[in-house]
């Protein structure tokens, strides 16, 4: 009941041979029926060049400009929720404390 049922020797697929025959004599018809001579692609023009970027004082100056306000800003945003972390652990902090005061010395009030 539990033994492997294997096939007798003569039926076994030798290691050489394949179970799925070689497809031979098979000819795919062609993808159109247009009758033309193929022909080589066309060849890609080439991109024109870039040119290059060329900055003027008054360009370097809103590029410093712009480069400082965007600084300002960002520092502005992070000192600000800086500021808020310190403010709700503060509160925290202090609820904490006055509620184990309230809970350690119940009769001392």
């Amino acid at each position: 009941m539990f033994t492997p049922k294997i096939p007798p020797p003569d039926t076994a697929p030798t290691t050489g041979t394949s179970l799925v025959p070689p497809l031979t004599g098979l000819v795919h018809p062609p993808a159109c029926t247009c009758h033309h001579t193929p022909t080589a692609p066309a060849p890609v023009p080439a991109a024109p060049a870039r040119p290059a970027v060329r900055f003027t004082p008054g360009s370097l100056l809103v590029a410093a400009a712009g480069g400082t306000a965007v600084v300002l800003v960002v520092g502005t945003v992070l000192v600000s929720m800086l500021l808020a972390t310190a403010i709700t652990a503060a509160s925290v902090a202090v609820c904490a404390v006055v509620l184990r005061s309230l809970l350690n010395r119940p009769n001392n009030r």
